[in-house]
């Protein structure tokens, strides 16, 4: 292991560690289609392969030490900010936590000012049925409009000129646990949105709403009978396992389907080559998985589906009965690699349960499936048929705890967004460390409460570092290289074709890192902790700006958002006792800053 001495400052709380199992020369420049780059950053991921890759290179591996602020602007609160910025026509959009303010503001201009403020006033009730912090993870621009979603489940779009309402559709209930905090996903008349709740027993949903007018065009369930979940003469799953009528209900006790969570709060993609979107669904809920035998379809595995019409094509699951809270919801990449000399259509995921799965968009299948992290829950995924080997003495249980199962309810990596650079062909991944001991326990449904059913402490896995950022190689499936963080890393990546790569850390360091080799390059500490997702944007000065949101909190970060008590280590579902030194290096905050060259 290399000691590496990082960016500009000497400060003991940015010293971190790199790995390097590769080097730069491996770096094979990635020979698919990439989307069109205008400089502007539309929605969360950028483009609809999920990829978070800017083609602006002006600020590179030889000038990064010389970014400086180029201004900043406040939210005015100290909840999680995990948003995104959007860039159009020369103004960036910015939504916050609950309240879910969009603001808009003036790039044209001196420091940005703003040019209006948009408040959808969402209840005040919905902050109590938010598991996780009251956050929320950006919009989406089409059609002149801004398109997000609100903490009380509503989905709001807003005339991007003049910032007045144009439609407002309700599509959940907070009496039922049911809340909303994914950025939408636009494609071609949709508006494409998403349930949270896993953990107080919500029936999960994805929706698609016609962007002109809000109405509902079509609802896919996660659990139930095939005609909720759209599934029809279409449906052809790889795998058996995965084929049978009425699934969502045979695989589930009889009536737990109905309040059996796999909510949708994560990301989608979309591949216009075969008009499927493609999405993975949340943990079954409770959390006690002896509470409810069975497979638990449709939870915790990705839907195929036709945009148009939301008919699910195929389905695989990751985690059958998942007994850890390994959501499936992150990020899947749009990617044609070569496999074995063949380039195959795939998407790149890296799952919760600790693999990073290269699989097939066109048929589900999985094509490789490599551990990125410590994992002691699971032996493996069989590649013949695709089913992920349990470890039996790790499984929780009643009376019991049940002790070093790694990773976490959070797993390898959660829904902090990797990128992709075409310049070396490898994905960065940020992620965390970290292992749990838990027990059942027994748990009645009660609509609009926590529905979970374990006793849980997390703390960090080997090594004592909580946090990573990886480079992966997705076509030789391993890991190039890795830098150590003392927290999780839970904030996005962005690549450029400056061949850098921007994160944050829960610490409050912004930094560059060179995309080739792993070297961070440069660092600013911001006033809080950051959980954001980064982006790179043209101004209309010509000039490539970085911008990044700070704010701790999210899961990772609500003993510190929360004011939680640290001496407790079950609480924030046992995220405190591993997030315990965060309040000693960080506090609350909302402050997006702006970075460019002088």
């Amino acid at each position: 292991m290399l000691s590496l001495a990082v960016g500009c400052s000497k400060d003991k709380s940015s010293q971190q560690q790199l790995t390097q199992q590769g080097n730069a020369s491996s770096a094979h420049a990635y020979q698919g289609k990439l989307e069109p780059d205008d400089g502007q950053w539309i929605r969360p991921a950028k483009d609809l392969a999920s990829l978070r890759y800017s083609t602006l290179d002006q600020i590179n591996t030889g000038n990064v030490k010389n970014l400086k602020v180029a201004w900043t602007f406040s939210t005015g609160l100290d909840r999680g900010h995990e948003a995104a910025p959007l860039v159009v026509n020369n103004t960036m959009y910015i939504v916050t936590p609950w309240p879910n303010m969009l603001y808009a503001l003036d790039l044209t201009q001196p420091g940005a000012p703003m040019k209006w403020q948009y408040n959808p006033r969402p209840s005040t009730s919905s902050k109590g049925v938010a598991c996780c912090d009251v956050v929320n993870r950006g919009a989406a621009y089409a059609d002149g409009k801004i398109f997000y979603n609100t903490l009380d489940n509503f989905t709001v779009a807003v005339d991007a000129e003049k910032g007045t309402e144009v439609w407002r559709t309700k599509l959940g209930d907070i009496n039922r646990g049911e809340s909303v905090t994914m950025a939408p996903l636009v494609v071609k008349d949709k508006v494409l949105v998403g349930n949270s709740g896993g953990e107080f027993g919500i029936r999960g949903w994805l929706t698609a709403l016609d962007t002109k007018s809000g109405k509902v065009v079509w609802r896919a369930y996660h659990t139930g009978p095939d005609k909720d979940v759209l599934i029809g003469p279409n449906f052809h799953p790889y795998y058996p396992q995965d084929r049978g009528q009425d699934l969502g209900v045979k695989s589930w006790p009889p009536d737990a389907w109905k309040v059996g969570g796999a909510g949708m709060w994560g990301w989608i993609s979309y591949d216009p080559e075969t008009n499927l979107i493609f999405y993975g669904t949340a943990n079954p809920g409770p959390w006690n998985a002896e509470m409810r035998p069975g497979q638990n379809k449709w939870a915790a595995g990705i839907f195929a589906r036709d945009v148009d019409t939301g008919e699910a094509k195929w389905f695989y699951q990751y985690s059958p009965h998942d007994e850890f809270d390994y959501d499936a919801v992150n990020e899947n990449l749009i990617l044609d690699l070569p496999i074995n000399g063949q380039t195959r259509k795939v998407l790149a995921h890296p799952e919760r349960n600790g693999y990073f799965y290269i699989m097939d968009r066109t048929t589900g299948q999985v094509l490789s499936a490599n551990p990125y992290g410590h994992i002691t829950s699971t032996h493996g995924v069989d590649l013949k048929t695709g089913e992920l080997q349990y470890v039996e003495e790790k499984k929780p249980r009643f009376g019991a705890v049940v002790r070093d199962i790694c990773p976490a309810p959070p797993g390898v990596k959660d829904w902090q967004p990797s990128s992709f650079s075409p310049r070396t062909g490898w994905i960065y991944i940020p992620h965390q460390n970290l292992c749990m001991d838990e027990e059942d326990l027994d748990v009645n449904y009660i609509a609009g409460t926590p529905y979970v059913g374990t006793n849980t402490r997390m703390y960090a896995g080997p090594g004592g570092n909580e946090g990573r950022l990886t480079a992966w190689d997705p076509i030789q499936n391993k890991m190039v290289w890795e830098l150590q963080e003392k927290f999780p890393v839970w904030s996005g990546t962005v690549t450029t074709a400056g061949d850098l790569v921007f994160y944050g850390t829960l610490e409050g360091w912004f930094k560059a890192v060179d995309a080739k080799t792993g070297n961070v390059l440069w660092q600013f500490k911001t006033g809080s902790g950051i959980i954001g997702q980064p982006i790179s944007y043209r101004g209309p000065d010509g000039k490539q700006y970085i911008a990044v949101l700070s704010g701790v909190g999210g899961w990772v970060g609500a003993i510190v958002s929360g004011g939680l008590d640290a001496r407790d280590p079950t609480a924030a579902l046992g995220f405190a006792n591993a997030s315990r030194d965060l309040p000693k290096v960080t506090s609350k905050g909302g402050m997006l800053y702006v970075f460019s060259l002088p």
